[in-house]
């Protein structure tokens, strides 16, 4: 387990008064696919039908928890074993057999309503706001919750959760926001963020959002934000100690295919643009667990 999920199970086991054992064997994840009639984007824009995919762990009966996963990923993102087979296991801090675990696609991400269902560019500038009323419809009308034991997201998710707790401050007993801060974008965060959506919007094989084929130099764009973003300094070093090991790297990174599409990951990045739960913070009434991790 790394270290940033150790960090994580400790303070929910703090949080939740349980105490993790060695083995992790939770139920098998169920898919579901449930559909908002009339969604009011926050542009204005209405769709008569906004599907939104989901997975849940565990009894309906159980206490409700909602776990948000990051940008570009979907609900099975968070099922890796690092995290899920540390959390969801028998006397683990969200025992499945105690908890009802929720796992959303957001809107615009994985299997839920996105861009390359057909709008292309067309599709309304969703932000996160619209990303949590479809997860609350999801939650409230779709699966019948009145009331959350806990929302954990992860960087997006962990945004999300945020917004969570300003929206619906009676909703929630907790928050866990994991890799994010309450605060408008800003700094190298926001400037990385608009140079790989720009880069998209000037690749002339975007052609507006109007492609035929998926531009080729997406995984050049893609490659640009995830070196200047994850795995840190030292890190990339003990990796690539020489220009030589450097240049074969980005050769294997450049040579995997890009399996995603243009329009849905500008729009995912540019979700975040207009972000900053930070004037209402004080309307929060959940419990709040803040986890950083490096």
């Amino acid at each position: 387990m790394t270290l940033r999920y150790r960090c994580a199970t400790l303070l929910l086991t703090f949080l939740f008064g349980v105490f993790p054992v060695r083995a992790a064997d939770y139920p098998e994840p169920k898919q579901g696919d449930w559909i908002a009639r009339d969604f009011r984007f926050h542009t204005g824009d209405v769709f008569p039908e906004v599907k939104l995919h989901y997975r849940t762990i565990g009894a309906p009966t159980g206490e409700p928890v909602l776990i948000l996963h990051g940008t570009t990923q979907s609900g099975a993102a968070m099922l890796n074993a690092d995290f899920a087979d540390e959390l969801f296991g028998p006397g683990k801090p969200l025992d499945a057999s105690r908890y009802f675990i929720i796992l959303p696609d957001s809107l615009g991400h994985g299997q839920s309503t996105k861009p390359s269902d057909g709008l292309r560019a067309k599709f309304p500038r969703y932000n996160y706001d619209d990303m949590v009323t479809a997860q609350y419809r999801l939650v409230t009308e779709g699966l019948g919750i009145k009331h959350l034991r806990l929302v954990l997201g992860n960087s997006m998710g962990g945004m999300q959760a945020w917004i969570w707790g300003v929206r619906y401050p009676e909703m929630m007993d907790a928050l866990v926001p994991m890799a994010c801060l309450p605060v408008a974008m800003s700094g190298r965060n926001w400037m990385l963020r608009r140079m790989l959506t720009q880069s998209i919007r000037n690749d002339p094989e975007w052609n507006n959002g109007n492609y035929t084929a998926q531009p080729r130099n997406m995984q050049t764009h893609l490659l640009y934000y995830s070196l200047a973003t994850i795995g840190g300094n030292q890190a990339l070093y003990k990796r690539a100690p020489s220009a030589a090991k450097g240049d074969e790297i980005i050769a294997q990174q450049l040579a995997q295919p890009f399996r995603g599409d243009a329009n849905d990951i500008l729009y995912q990045w540019e979700s975040s643009f207009d972000y900053d739960p930070s004037p209402g913070l004080d309307r929060i009434q959940a419990a709040v667990l803040v986890v950083f991790y490096w």
